[in-house]
């Protein structure tokens, strides 16, 4: 079901960013717009840019480019809705921008690997959507996701607070971290999981842009 989008002014949001966004006028588009974004790699340390500052400068991490992807599809006329997943305690977690099309869930997501990327729109439930992650979600011969979250509807909040906002968005990252989650796989299956072969660990190091140092390479 569409819903009535937001103008520029409420987002925040120059015309030119406004316009930019509007011409993706569906899923593929918004995926093939952020996937396209160079990866911010944090080199002046931790950010969470809102919109337009991603916009402006150019660049995105995960979080990032699923606020843009949001905030697209929320111009498209659908809700700009989020969904967290959470690693174990030794790996990052990496946030997607969920759709529905026939009733079926699909992900928009901005990552600089391969595997973490956009999912078509095939899944009955989040929990399908989420386990569709999770083979691939490693650090390096393991498989670290653990938890998938309830979605999180940012027409919760100001759009100013994520979409027109100057500083960073850590409150908004802070308030997604602890929406409601619930778990994938039980303890003792976490334990009994296969760590994957040289040939996976070799195809997982492929990245889309060239990360600054080993670190990075893995973060991103």
């Amino acid at each position: 079901m569409r819903i009535r989008p937001p103008t520029a002014e409420r987002l925040g949001l120059s015309p030119s960013q406004y316009r930019t966004l509007k011409r993706l006028k569906t899923p593929e588009r918004i995926q093939d717009f952020v996937a396209a974004l160079p990866t911010n790699f944090e080199l002046g340390g931790d950010t969470a840019l809102s919109v337009r500052e991603t916009l402006r400068h150019g660049h995105a991490h995960c979080l990032e480019g699923a606020f843009v992807a949001a905030c697209a599809l929320w111009i498209a006329g659908q809700p700009p809705l989020l969904m967290d997943l959470q690693a174990d305690d030794t790996d990052d977690d990496h946030v997607v921008t969920l759709f529905r099309q026939g009733g079926h869930w699909g992900a928009i997501s901005k990552s600089n690997h391969i595997w973490l990327r956009w999912r078509d729109p095939i899944h009955r439930s989040l929990r399908e959507l989420a386990l569709s992650y999770f083979h691939e979600y490693v650090l390096k011969d393991r498989k670290t996701l653990r938890t998938y979250s309830r979605p999180y509807d940012l027409r919760r909040i100001d759009p100013r607070r994520w979409v027109g906002r100057d500083d960073n968005c850590f409150d908004v990252a802070d308030w997604i971290d602890n929406s409601r989650h619930y778990r994938l796989i039980t303890l003792a299956q976490a334990r009994r999981l296969r760590r994957r072969d040289a040939m996976e660990v070799k195809a997982g190091q492929m990245l889309q842009y060239t990360a600054p140092d080993a670190r990075s390479a893995v973060k991103y």
